[in-house]
């Protein structure tokens, strides 16, 4: 009889075992043997023919985690899966979406070519860097959005002059959803870069005095551009500014960045595992909302629900 298996790649270990949780099931035995020069061999423990395979697996630290996942697709196909689904929390190489100067790669292209070929047969994946990169797949893309974990946390706040600032121009229609659906203002930081993860100067287009600003973005890295958006916001006059950000990449001196910012506290979601603890970071799980996500894809359900625009209120 066909049934539904979750595993879980050595990246997303803990995620996983809190989405079976959530699911109801166990997590499923895989063992990911290396060479001694670090060559990934995964081996299935369990039966898994003619069943619908779940393989969670963030690709952050991208090269080694995808590498990983891609295997396992692949020995899942092998060992006669009837569908494997990949659920990728973070997608890695997902900034990498145009070719926006001559003789670059565009990453996010290549990694849902090399997942299609391993033999996925659908990905899951929550906020990435652009929608549109649902486009570069010829299989299914269920996209999901962490507004449905960051509304009840904002709403809990219960903050008396809610603002919503982009961190910039290109995270205007996320910002935009999420403030309409508060019917709040927002504002932007509209920054130029000289280089990836340097910033040549950056502006606050829109009025934030007296506001309690909440700025919404999909990835923090060094946390560069959100301490430096957070003081210039302060300087205009807002009384306070903290961040929710998806996904918690951190690396180099961002636990370092965000410590010395005036942010009141970085909110984030476990796609990533958190590698420190901080004073100013907060997890929120989307255990439950991937749990949903694949029951649903497993019964053939919609996942509309899941979604901010079925969940509008009225003002």
């Amino acid at each position: 009889m066909q049934s539904a298996k979750i595993f879980s790649g050595t990246g997303s270990q803990q995620l996983a075992e809190q989405i079976c949780k959530q699911y109801g099931a166990k997590l499923g035995k895989v063992n990911i043997q290396r060479f001694s020069d670090g060559e990934i061999s995964p081996i299935f423990l369990e039966s898994v023919r003619g069943d619908y395979v779940f393989l969670v697996q963030s690709t952050f630290s991208p090269a080694e985690n995808l590498m990983e996942l891609l295997l396992m697709i692949d020995a899942a196909r092998r060992a006669s899966a009837d569908k494997v689904i990949a659920v990728i929390p973070y997608y890695g190489y997902a900034r990498q979406d145009r070719k926006d100067r001559p003789r670059v790669a565009i990453g996010s292209k290549l990694v849902a070519n090399m997942l299609v070929a391993a033999g996925a047969d659908r990905v899951i994946t929550m906020d990435l860097h652009a929608p549109q990169i649902q486009g570069y797949f010829d299989i299914p893309v269920d996209h999901l959005d962490s507004h449905a974990v960051f509304i009840p946390y904002i709403e809990n706040l219960r903050l008396e002059n809610l603002t919503f600032a982009a961190p910039d121009v290109g995270a205007t229609n996320r910002i935009r959803e999420i403030a309409s659906y508060f019917n709040a203002e927002m504002v932007i930081c509209d920054k130029h870069r000289k280089r990836a993860n340097e910033i040549a100067s950056m502006v606050v287009i829109g009025d934030v005095t007296g506001k309690d600003i909440v700025i919404i973005d999909d990835i923090c890295d060094t946390g560069g551009t959100l301490a430096k958006s957070a003081g210039l916001l302060k300087e205009k006059g807002a009384r306070s500014v903290r961040a929710l950000i998806t996904h918690p990449v951190l690396s180099g001196k961002a636990y370092e960045n965000i410590e010395n910012s005036v942010l009141e506290e970085l909110i984030v979601c476990d796609t990533i595992p958190v590698k420190k603890e901080s004073s100013k970071i907060k997890v929120l799980s989307v255990a439950e909302l991937f749990a949903v996500a694949i029951r649903n894809a497993y019964e053939n359900k919609s996942i509309t629900s899941l979604f901010i625009h079925s969940q509008r209120r009225d003002k």
